[in-house]
């Protein structure tokens, strides 16, 4: 379908719902919790909202963006502490997470993107990757956001699965029988790291094409 004919169907289709929907109105539905918005963005009315969830539903349609863009959500390249199945830490790529990374910038130098925004957490393992990135692709903009930071393990970090299940197998049977909301001592739970992403998550919503290089959770739960 053509452009103007993609319109023309499209002013069609409000001028049939037109003839079923009857539009919400502050006066007579005054008592009712709504949100009206107009022309994309351009006005909002907002009528009786109350609580959490409607003013998070509020705060998200105000963020909407429906600019055509690609948002690319990707894990770090291998690190020393993966191969050992180590949790956490600050540790660097491995030989097979720099290969990883070069291979990432051949794709990112083939999609062509004039002026690329990469987002990385502040650890190195997401830093180094990004740079594989900037030393093949011209005019990329690094920006590093604490909020993207792996899950805080807390006197579980650095230690394997193995070692936890040995050295505190109260905190393991815990984590094991309910893994959203178990809290790592001194550390953090899933459920904090959703309340951590949620601003990286609204202005994601506001950017054109971005490169997101985090940890494997925190890619997770944006797309969950």
């Amino acid at each position: 379908m053509n452009p103007d004919d993609a319109i023309k169907d499209f002013k069609a289709r409000i001028n049939n719902y037109r003839l079923a929907y009857q539009p919400l109105d502050t006066v007579h539905d005054c008592n009712l919790s709504f949100i009206k918005i107009m022309n994309v963005g351009e006005q909002y009315l907002i009528n009786k909202v109350e609580g959490f969830v409607q003013s998070k539903t509020v705060y998200y349609l105000m963020n909407m963006n429906i600019i055509p863009r690609t948002i690319y959500l990707v894990r770090h390249g291998e690190t020393e502490y993966n191969q050992d199945n180590r949790i956490g830490g600050d540790p660097q790529l491995s030989p097979r997470g720099i290969a990883f990374g070069k291979k990432l910038a051949e794709f990112m130098d083939g999609e062509k993107i004039s002026e690329l925004k990469i987002w990385t957490s502040q650890l190195r393992r997401t830093v180094q990757t990004a740079e594989c990135i900037t030393d093949v692709v011209d005019n990329v903009l690094t920006e590093k956001w604490k909020a993207l930071n792996e899950i805080d393990a807390g006197i579980c970090d650095e230690l394997t699965y193995a070692e936890i299940k040995e050295k505190f197998p109260e905190e393991y049977k815990a984590r094991s029988e309910n893994k959203f909301y178990y809290r790592y001592p001194r550390g953090e739970s899933y459920e904090d790291l959703v309340n951590r992403l949620e601003p990286v998550i609204m202005e994601l919503e506001r950017k054109h094409d971005i490169l997101v290089i985090c940890h494997q959770v925190s890619n997770l739960l944006p797309t969950s």
